[in-house]
């Protein structure tokens, strides 16, 4: 029997667009960190200039999650020797996310956009 999926990743161009599936609430640490090592490989890629987190399918989540989050933006923040930094935002955002986001400050590192497209259009390179 294989792990759960936690994210559903997908390229648009040089974005990674990274979908939490389900409950991520009730996530621990061990089912989580294999699927943040995978995201943050997937960074590595030369061609990779930008990452957009689309929690549409997610009302509520934690701490663990907030982590992921976080990890990934500081691997694409020093964008791995790449000559520009790379760009991060959020979409899809419920409005009790919105609440989390704003108690832990996040919401100050990572820009909300109401939809995938606005997030990704934000977050292109010129």
């Amino acid at each position: 029997m294989s792990a759960p999926k936690v994210f559903r990743a997908e390229r648009d161009g040089p974005t990674l667009v990274v979908t939490p599936l389900g409950s991520v609430s009730s996530l621990d640490a061990g089912t989580l960190q294999p699927e943040i090592d995978a995201l943050l490989r997937e960074i590595a890629a030369d061609d990779l200039r930008s990452v957009v987190f689309d929690l549409a399918e997610v009302n509520y989540f934690g701490s663990l999650m907030l982590s992921a989050i976080h990890s990934v933006w500081k691997r694409l923040r020093p964008a791995q020797g790449k000559m520009a930094q790379g760009k991060m935002a959020l979409c899809n955002v419920s409005d009790l996310g919105r609440d989390i986001l704003r108690i832990a400050r996040f919401d100050l590192l990572w820009p909300v956009y109401p939809s995938r497209q606005e997030a990704v259009d934000a977050v292109r390179p010129p």
